[in-house]
């Protein structure tokens, strides 16, 4: 695989790439780069984090990429995440190496590591904060608030000054040349490559993937105005996601529920598991459809399927069973691990039987 073949590889997986210039320089330099993507333990797994996550990595490791996961237990505490008991927290750790195991990601270059575990290896780590801390202002370290999933306010704990600090600091101490982490991320990423060269270390390359819609929407915005906002695909709010081990029923539920406008395009989670997802693992999308309405129809590319729906040649109907009917299948092995590896089963039982509280 040449160059231009690896890089075209990766922007597949990026919504924002910083920049392609300095990722053709490293792979003339570094065969085998290291890239990084960091996850809070808490809650159950859903499809973006665990089946989405697995198609990027294994797309990024098929261009000789290195990759290491960040299993950032200490962040999850400062997060308050099961109210900051570490036990919880790291069956919920566990957890989440199992799912990805169980849903083919390739795990011969990947490489897990624990936060709590490496920070009592490396000491010159929290020199490297202290430094770090020196040379960003407050103002810009609390704008990245956005990384723990919380607003800007007077009123959230301190840790939300430390964590921004610490997780650029993980950049250079796992020597990430590739900081790979979601579009939510992107501004402690930018902070990093600001504050890197003042204290001569390697600027990292920042590649932002898409973060998946979740698939209802809010009726009101935060002024309180009646309109369709879309919702983040949450954990704590299990109507607007699929879980990894959902069951056939609960995804055809929620699909069913799920917010999808016949022709529209924009703002359709629907269209956007059958495009990051569904045409991401199979060049053909089926849809069974009785044949007073047209009959099942084939879709060989994603861009022939928004087509058919924004032309009306497909109904929103047939669109949700259509995906619900494919997304089953996909995590029905992650599903079926869970139902018979007795260590997995009882690790999903732990963490569903938490609370996670923030």
């Amino acid at each position: 695989m040449n160059i231009d073949e690896k890089i075209k590889i990766i922007k597949t997986v990026a919504e924002e790439l910083i920049n392609e210039e300095e990722l053709r320089e490293l792979f003339e330099k570094k065969e085998n780069p290291i890239a990084y993507d960091g996850f809070e333990p808490s809650g159950q797994i859903h499809i973006a984090q665990g089946l989405l996550r697995a198609l990027n990595v294994n797309k990024l490791t098929s261009t000789g990429i290195h990759f290491k996961f960040w299993v950032a237990d200490y962040f999850a505490m400062l997060n308050n995440k099961y109210s900051g008991d570490l036990d919880k927290i790291r069956d919920a750790g566990k957890y989440a190496i199992e799912v990805w195991k169980s849903c083919g990601m390739n795990l011969d270059k990947v490489e897990f590591i624990w936060t709590s575990q490496f920070y009592t290896q490396n000491q010159q780590y929290w020199e490297t904060v202290l430094k770090l801390s020196m040379n960003a202002t407050v103002a810009r370290v609390l704008k990245c608030g956005q990384i723990m999933g919380r607003e800007e306010s007077t009123s959230n704990p301190s840790s939300q000054i430390i964590y921004p600090i610490m997780q650029a600091a993980d950049i250079h101490h796992l020597q990430a040349d590739i900081a790979q982490l979601g579009m939510d991320q992107r501004k402690v990423n930018m902070l990093a490559r600001d504050i890197f060269p003042k204290l001569g270390f390697k600027k990292p390359i920042a590649l932002h993937h898409h973060m998946l819609m979740g698939l209802q929407f809010s009726q009101t915005d935060a002024q309180g105005i009646d309109r369709k906002i879309a919702m983040k695909m949450s954990k704590s709010k299990p109507e607007t996601a699929i879980f990894m081990t959902d069951t056939k029923e609960e995804i055809e539920h929620k699909f069913k529920k799920a917010y999808c406008i016949d022709g529209q395009i924009q703002d359709n989670p629907v269209l956007e598991y059958a495009k990051y997802i569904i045409f991401e693992t199979q060049k053909e999308f089926h849809i069974d459809r009785p044949e007073k309405f047209g009959g099942s129809v084939n879709f060989n590319s994603y861009e022939e399927l928004e087509q058919a729906f924004l032309e009306g040649k497909i109904k929103s109907i047939d669109l949700k069973a259509g995906v619900a009917k494919v997304i089953d299948k996909l995590i029905e092995p992650t599903r079926k691990h869970f139902e018979e590896n007795k260590e997995a089963k009882e690790l999903l039982q732990k963490v569903k039987s938490y609370s996670i509280t923030r």
